[in-house]
């Protein structure tokens, strides 16, 4: 499998401050990764620090004067990873409720909805369809500072909020889940993609309800608990503006088939 993608970013910054970006895609192990990152303030290039996180994460920072910024990522993967680690300490913090992931405040509903699903890729499926037929998919639709509790009074919202809820009734009934950010060939419209991965069968498995791409051709940005710990751009200090984002992804030949009931990994 060979994957194209990248992001164009341009951003105005009205003071000073500290900018950290996410978008460099994690490591790929048994792959063949070509990647390009630039980084141009006020038409000087900028070398950022890079901080690996968890999970491999990479957030590239700096600081930032004021003017006009331009980022410009563009990366091949040419093979699949292999799955992702699982460690106790990964079972332990992501059965927690979280920021924008209150899984404490739907242990009684979610139990009620799906503690008769004794087998896990069943609980999965259900829960997975549970969400995508309850919200609409509606751009704009949530605040940035919306939780699975506010998604699912609205009863709308964007990837992350869907990743959200469904982090937050798998947590409820104990399964281990957290959000991931990544490039998806197929989605429209195209954009920084959210997703759910849940501790099945021995494995991180994703789960994404809005059906908007297959999950076999997405490409792994970061990992956390939720979009606190994965946004693709996080501003420390001053003041920022955001005037453009263009983000692309491809795989080569036709687009595969997926479907609910399928146990699926990020590779």
């Amino acid at each position: 499998m060979k994957r194209e993608v990248g992001a164009e970013i341009e951003v105005e910054i009205i003071a000073p401050t500290t900018l950290e970006f996410q978008i460099a895609v994690a490591p790929h192990p048994r792959t063949e990764v070509f990647e390009s990152l630039r980084f141009i303030l006020n038409g000087r290039p900028v070398q950022p620090l890079e901080v690996s996180g968890m999970h491999g994460n990479r957030i590239h920072k700096f600081d930032a004067t004021v003017g006009s910024l331009k980022v410009d990522y563009a990366a091949t993967i040419v093979g699949q990873t292999d799955p992702a680690p699982v460690t106790e300490y990964d079972l332990s913090m992501y059965l927690r409720p979280s920021r924008y992931a209150e899984a404490d405040k739907f242990y009684g509903f979610a139990a009620t909805e799906f503690g008769t699903y004794g087998d896990s890729a069943t609980l999965l499926e259900n829960v997975s369809s549970w969400v995508g037929t309850r919200l609409n998919y509606v751009p704009g639709s949530s605040d940035p500072i919306d939780g699975a509790v506010d998604t699912l009074l609205a009863g709308e919202g964007v990837c992350r909020d869907y990743a959200h809820l469904v982090v937050a009734l798998l947590r409820a009934v104990n399964v281990p889940a957290r959000v991931v950010s990544v490039y998806a060939p197929g989605v429209y419209p195209m954009d920084f993609h959210a997703v759910a991965e849940a501790f099945i069968e021995e494995h991180w498995r994703v789960v994404d309800a809005t059906l908007l791409a297959p999950r076999q051709t997405l490409v792994r940005i970061a990992t956390g608990r939720d979009a606190a710990d994965i946004a693709f751009l996080d501003n420390h200090k001053g003041a920022i503006m955001l005037n453009q984002l263009v983000v692309s992804a491809v795989v080569a030949g036709d687009l595969p088939t997926d479907s609910i009931d399928r146990l699926v990994s990020i590779r």
